[in-house]
C-alpha cells in the first residue's frame, strides 16, 4: 500500500521495522513535478480499483455459480493485474520493462497497461480451493499475486531480483488468497491438458494485450485442501515474497519447518496447484451471437477464426492423447474421489464428485496399458 493500510505487530511479521509498518511505503505512487507532489494516481486510479476489487474478492470468496454480478469478474481481473504491478517488486519489474528510472513514466505505463495479465488469466482453468479443514490458514506477502512454476526454482534466472516466471510459460500457476480459507488458483489450460511437456514452453497464443472471453461454468470448486497442501502453498508464498510476509498466527510464518516435501519440483508430487483433470474436456470454442445478427468466435486459446492457431489439428490430437493419459494417472494417484468439479454439461454437485467403480477401473486399466506401452 502507499501508506499504512496493512500494519502488523513486528512479532507477527518477517523483518518488520521498528514501527511495525512492514507493508507500508510512503509516497510509493506519488509523482513529483518540480516542487509539486501529485497524489492523483493513488487517490483516483487506485482508489476506484481498490473499491471495486474489494467487492469482487468478497464475492469470489463466497462464490456461487448463480450469484456473480455482471462486472465482478472484470473488477477482480483488473484488481489482480494491478496488484501484480503496484508492489515494490512489481514496480521494480515494470521499471526494467519500461527501461526508465523515471517514476512518472512507469506509473503512467501501469495505468495504460492495467489489464496486462487479464487475457491469459481469463483463459486459464480456474479453481477456488478451501482451507477450512486445515488448522493452518493462508499467509500473505508483500507481492500477493503469487506465481509458481515447478520448472523455475527460486534461484533460477526466471526468479532473480524483481522477476517472476512469466504467466505465459505453460506450467506457470497464478494464485491469490481471497480470505484466510479461500484461494483462487489459475492454471494454463495447455498445462492441464498436457503436463508431460517442458514447463518453460510458451502456452498457445501467449500474447498479453487482446480480448478474451470467460466461461463462469468452468470454475472448479469443492477442493478441500489438507494441512500439508496449505503449508506447501504458504512455503511458495514465502519463497516468492519480495521482503515481507504476514499471518494471523506467528507459527504460520514458518511453513518450511513443517512441510513434508520442500523440493520445488516435487510439491504435491509435482501437481500441488493442478486442478481436477477429470473435469476437463477437449474443444472449448465459444461463439457469441448479438442482437442484429452480428457474431464472433473465440478458440479455446483466444484465437479468432482468421488467426493462425485457431484450428490446429496436431495440437488437438496431441492434447487429446496426453489429457486421456493424465486423467488415468490422476485417478490412480487420487482415487475415485475428485478434488474439484465445475458445472459444465449440467453438473451440479454439492460436494466432490466420485467416480463409479466401473469408471475408476477403466482409468486404472487405461493407466496400466499406457505405462506398458511407454516401456
Amino acid at each position: 500500500t502507499a501508506n499504512s493500510q496493512l500494519t502488523f505487530n513486528p512479532d507477527h511479521s518477517i523483518g518488520a521495522d521498528q514501527s511495525g509498518k512492514c507493508f507500508a511505503q510512503d509516497d510509493l505512487y506519488s509523482v513529483k513535478w518540480g516542487s509539486v507532489v501529485d497524489v492523483e494516481i493513488e487517490k483516483f486510479f487506485f482508489g476506484e480499483i481498490d473499491n471495486s476489487g474489494r467487492r469482487a474478492v468478497e464475492r469470489f470468496s463466497n462464490f456461487q455459480y448463480d450469484n456473480v454480478p455482471r462486472n465482478t469478474f472484470q473488477s477482480l481481473m483488473t484488481y489482480m493485474s494491478v496488484q501484480k504491478m503496484r508492489t515494490p517488486k512489481g514496480l521494480g519489474w515494470l521499471q526494467s520493462v519500461v527501461g526508465s528510472q523515471s517514476p512518472e513514466r512507469y506509473l503512467i505505463q501501469m495505468q495504460r497497461y492495467q489489464n496486462l495479465f487479464c487475457a491469459i488469466w481469463t483463459e486459464c482453468v480456474w479453481q477456488i480451493a478451501d482451507a477450512s479443514a486445515s488448522p493452518i490458514k493462508f499467509i500473505i506477502s508483500d507481492h500477493p499475486v503469487t506465481v509458481y512454476n515447478r520448472g523455475c526454482y527460486p534461484l533460477s534466472k526466471y526468479c532473480t531480483g524483481f522477476k517472476d516466471p512469466d504467466i505465459h510459460l505453460v506450467a506457470t500457476h497464478t494464485y491469490f488468497p481471497l480470505s484466510l480459507d479461500k484461494i483462487l488458483i489459475l492454471t494454463n489450460r495447455s498445462w492441464v491438458r498436457n503436463p508431460y511437456q517442458s514447463e518453460i514452453k510458451e502456452r498457445p497464443n501467449p500474447n498479453y494485450l487482446r480480448p478474451a472471453i470467460f466461461n463462469t461454468l468452468g470454475i472448479q470448486t469443492h477442493r478441500s485442501l489438507s494441512e500439508q497442501e496449505v503449508l506447501q502453498i504458504n512455503y511458495i508464498t514465502k519463497r516468492r515474497a519480495f521482503r515481507y510476509i504476514a499471518a494471523a498466527e506467528i507459527e504460520w510464518l514458518y511453513p518450511e519447518k513443517y512441510v513434508a516435501e520442500d523440493h520445488w519440483r516435487k510439491l504435491g508430487d509435482g501437481y500441488l496447484l493442478m486442478p481436477e483433470p477429470r473435469a476437463m474436456h477437449m474443444g472449448g470454442d465459444i461463439v457469441i451471437g448479438y442482437e442484429g445478427g452480428r457474431s464472433e468466435a473465440y478458440g479455446v486459446y483466444g484465437h479468432k477464426p482468421w488467426q493462425r492457431g485457431y484450428k490446429d489439428n496436431k495440437r488437438e490430437k496431441d492434447e487429446s492423447i496426453s489429457l486421456r493419459k493424465f486423467k488415468a494417472e490422476w485417478a490412480v494417484r487420487q482415487g475415485p474421489e475428485w478434488r474439484g468439479s465445475d458445472t459444465e454439461f449440467g453438473r451440479r454437485e454439492t460436494g466432490p464428485r466420485v467416480d463409479s467403480e466401473d469408471m475408476h477401473r477403466h482409468y486404472v486399466e487405461e493407466w496400466e496399458r499406457l505405462r506398458s506401452k511407454r516401456r
